[in-house]
């Protein structure tokens, strides 16, 4: 009988158009040598939603999904859930399924989730992107990930959290625990597909806003959470799809991000679609949003990532 995350691998393959996927089983290694850093945190396994989605995260780790060919590329997958689940099934497993079947070595994120009684609260899935980071280009899971070229890949929340490890590279969320850490955090790219930028009025109705600063928040702490605050000319190259009816995230927050960007003078491509929702993942092959991959792969062309 195969186990409940191997069904899960299966589901999210399924969902990829690919005549083949040049890769193995996935490798999965923890975040952290021993306690994640803050301390408390849930207790017991982790759960599964009918939808593919999991919680209850006592113990971050990564799953490298590697090419039999790699190109050098990595990326570093984040799915959705408002932080308060994380979607495979729908997103990160598919994103990372695809990514492969380009070349690129990618690692699925399973990052803890701020409201299950972790002390460091919203900090924590920003130490763990910033530890996923530094440990890819230590060289875990025996990936072939070139250190210069090393990206991430956001959802919805976990756009936001992509968004956050890009623009707050220099941010030291935790204490160091090895020599890994000795490493950058910036990622070289950044990709965010329909993700929550503002946590501020009138953009402060999200699952995303609630999980990270309650329900009735300070106005400085929604502006410490706010993606935008934090643009400057240190980013790198940003990547941005939204679909101009997504009735989840508004797609002005999209906008925002890009007019943030264009002050700050931090390339970045941004595609808008007329139709498409939120939650479209990779993409539908009848609609679209499924050409979103391709210019994605164009794009990394473009800066110089892939040959």
């Amino acid at each position: 009988m195969p186990d409940r995350r191997s069904l899960l691998f299966s589901l999210a393959a399924a969902t990829v158009a690919q005549p083949a996927l040049s890769v193995g089983a996935p490798i999965r290694v923890p975040l952290w040598p021993g306690s994640p850093p803050g301390g408390d945190g849930p207790s017991g396994p982790t759960r599964l939603d009918a939808s593919g989605a999991i919680s209850n995260i006592a113990s971050p780790t990564l799953e490298a999904f590697v090419p039999d060919r790699p190109t050098g590329v990595g990326v570093l997958v984040a799915g959705g859930g408002g932080y308060t689940r994380i979607g495979l099934v729908k997103e990160a497993y598919p994103a990372a399924y695809w990514l492969a079947a380009q070349g690129i070595t990618a690692f699925v994120l399973t990052y803890r989730l701020p409201r299950e009684g972790w002390a460091d609260g919203p900090l924590v899935p920003l130490q763990d992107a910033q530890r996923a980071v530094r440990l890819i280009r230590a060289g875990i899971a025996r990936a072939a990930v070139d250190p210069r070229r090393l990206g991430v890949m956001g959802f919805s929340a976990g756009g936001h959290l992509a968004g956050m490890t890009a623009a707050r590279s220099t941010f030291r969320s935790y204490t160091p625990v090895d020599a890994a850490d000795e490493g950058s955090a910036r990622p070289d790219f950044a990709s965010l597909i329909y993700p929550v930028v503002s946590l501020e009025p009138p953009f402060d109705r999200t699952t995303t806003r609630r999980s990270l600063v309650g329900e009735d928040p300070r106005p400085a702490d929604s502006a410490a959470w706010s993606l935008q605050g934090y643009v400057s000319e240190t980013c790198p190259s940003l990547f941005l799809v939204q679909a101009d009816d997504d009735r989840i995230i508004s797609p002005e927050q999209s906008r925002i991000l890009d007019e943030a960007c264009r002050t700050a003078k931090v390339p970045l491509e941004y595609h808008r679609f007329a139709i498409g929702g939120h939650g479209f993942g990779i993409g539908q092959s009848e609609t679209p949003v499924a050409l979103w991959p391709r210019l994605y792969r164009l794009w990394l062309t473009s800066i110089g990532v892939m040959r």
